[in-house]
């Protein structure tokens, strides 16, 4: 598996790895966080032409799982993770986040930062094991409460989630 930076012709499939890494959501009664289309072409072609769009490519190169982030008050935000559950519990969203992290560093942010649901377990519990922290609410920076409120906007407060950093 090769993590690299995600081409332009490839975001449709980064769109069909959402759809697919979603599916799973069905079974723990969130139907519409199954049913939620993945970011649109121009928001992912943002994130690729800013550098911050990261694939992780099978033996073919062919796009398995995908990250996007953008730094937010010092840290860089894991806006996405997904992973296709064909490529999945092999390590590969972890490697994606160690990507960003290394990333990260070169910018000079001090921190990797993220939401999730609490409740799921390849949400909060996984980022848990991989050094995640929970952040309280007076904990949040500006970044992160406008981020959630955007959130909160779009119904995703209806199941318990959490804002998470990771120190690098």
């Amino acid at each position: 598996m090769r993590i690299r930076l995600a081409d332009h012709a490839e975001l449709p499939a980064l769109q069909d790895i959402e759809r697919a890494a979603g599916a799973p959501f069905r079974d723990l009664g969130m139907p519409e966080i199954a049913d939620d289309e993945p970011p649109g072409l121009d928001v992912l072609e943002r994130y690729r032409t800013a550098g911050r769009c990261w694939v992780a490519a099978d033996e073919r190169d062919l796009p398995v799982a995908y990250l996007v982030a953008e730094p937010v008050d010092g840290a860089l935000h894991i806006e996405q993770v997904s992973v296709h559950p064909r490529a999945a519990r092999r390590g590969v969203g972890r490697a994606l986040l160690a990507h960003a992290a290394d990333r990260a560093r070169e910018e000079g942010l001090t921190a990797l930062t993220l939401t999730t649901f609490t409740e799921v377990p390849w949400n909060a519990p996984y980022y848990a094991r991989l050094g995640f922290l929970p952040l309280s609410e007076p904990d949040l920076t500006p970044g992160l409460r406008a981020i959630r409120t955007t959130e909160a906007e779009h119904g995703l407060d209806r199941w318990p989630r959490v804002c998470m950093r990771v120190p690098l």
